[in-house]
């Protein structure tokens, strides 16, 4: 099941999305990526980067996560920048690529900051990106 809701804070706005970790759904988060980001007015090299950095952070979680897991996804939009924050249940014993790999370079690369956690049997990446100055 599919779920969206969008919870206004005092802040910022929150977006919550839930797919079933499965490679076949990630287009789902790569299209609500983009719309939040150009509500942002971000550029749309901006935009092109950050949809393929949750690309990239879902395929790391996905190779971690059981069979029939769900991908969780919360979105925090603030006047500024977008953070992404993709959570998965883990397999015993999973771990995330070091943050000297590849993966872990495009992230970096591809956003403002990118970080991960793991805890409890859930592991989560978080993505910040910043629009440009200048519009």
């Amino acid at each position: 099941m599919t779920q969206l809701t969008g919870q206004p804070t005092t802040d910022d706005d929150i977006v919550h999305l839930t797919v079933p970790a499965d490679g076949g759904y990630l287009g789902v988060l790569r299209t609500a990526t983009a719309g939040l980001a150009a509500r942002l007015q971000f550029a749309l090299d901006e935009i092109e980067d950050l949809r393929i950095a949750v690309d990239e952070a879902c395929a790391m979680l996905l190779a971690i996560a059981p069979r029939g897991a769900e991908l969780d996804c919360r979105f925090a939009v603030t006047e500024d920048a977008l953070t992404v924050e993709v959570t998965v249940p883990t397999v015993p014993g999973a771990r995330l690529p070091a943050e000297s790999s590849f993966a872990w370079k495009v992230l970096t690369a591809l956003t403002t900051s990118a970080s991960a956690a793991a805890v409890d049997g859930r592991a989560t990446i978080s993505l910040l990106t910043r629009r440009a100055s200048g519009w």
